[in-house]
């Protein structure tokens, strides 16, 4: 037994850690909530790991982002995740895609290959090409709502799409979910309101960002990496 699993260890059984050494998950997005969902992974053993992202490491991801450091600044987000993975285990398998994933570049992955897919990443577009991608395939997808303007990790929930309330984003994503057939998803979402940023902060790719804390969006992808851990140990697909 590989020391840095043997806690763990301690409480799945030979068979469950087994499958977690073989199994394949791609993480969608690692910033707050994928970042922190990618390393809780890699502590659990998860032998094959996929990060996809096109950002790069910022002065303002520094108060949420574990992977943002004074050392890692203005490296591709990809590139510092997969470096801290190995810098945790370097017998994983990790994979860096440096690119935002969108409807036009979908076939740039085979989603049968993965036991699970984690979507981290906040445009609607986007996360919905990406929920439809994983249905066709048949590969379960855990997708995470909006973390921003919050500051109680008490108050996430893993539940379905359907089961969500309060949320601004999951209720676009439960109207554009109808539209296209899908009728279950297991999400990750805050059941506190959303706090009214104090300050107005622009960016090149939204009208308007909103605040995040350090406490929300890590404990979110944590949630998510616990769900799929215990899936994938239990020998099921969720």
């Amino acid at each position: 037994m590989d020391e840095r699993l043997i806690r763990l260890a301690c409480l799945l059984n030979p068979e469950e850690m087994d499958a977690l050494a073989h199994a394949h998950v791609a993480v969608f997005g690692v910033g707050g909530v994928g970042g922190s969902a990618m390393e809780a992974l890699a502590r659990s053993g998860i032998g094959n790991i996929d990060v996809i992202d096109n950002d790069i490491v910022a002065p303002s991801n520094l108060n949420r982002q574990i992977i943002a450091t004074e050392k890692t600044l203005g490296q591709a987000k990809v590139d510092a995740a997969v470096a801290r993975i190995h810098d945790i285990n370097p017998h994983i398998h990790a994979s860096a895609h440096n690119c935002f994933y969108l409807p036009e570049n979908s076939d740039m992955f085979d989603f049968h290959k993965y036991d699970y897919v984690l979507d981290c990443i906040d445009t609607v577009s986007a996360k919905l090409d990406l929920i439809v991608q994983c249905q066709k395939a048949g590969t379960p997808i855990v997708s995470a709502m909006g973390c921003g303007n919050r500051l109680d990790p008490s108050k996430l929930l893993v539940c379905d799409i359907y089961q969500t309330k309060g949320d601004p984003l999951a209720k676009v994503m439960r109207h554009e979910l109808r539209k296209r057939g899908i009728k279950k998803l297991t999400v990750v979402y805050s059941a506190e309101e959303p706090i009214k940023p104090l300050l107005k902060l622009e960016s090149e790719n939204r009208r308007s960002t909103p605040g995040s804390s350090p406490f929300v969006p890590p404990a979110a992808g944590l949630l998510m990496a616990s769900y799929v851990v215990r899936a994938i140990a239990q020998g099921g697909r969720k």
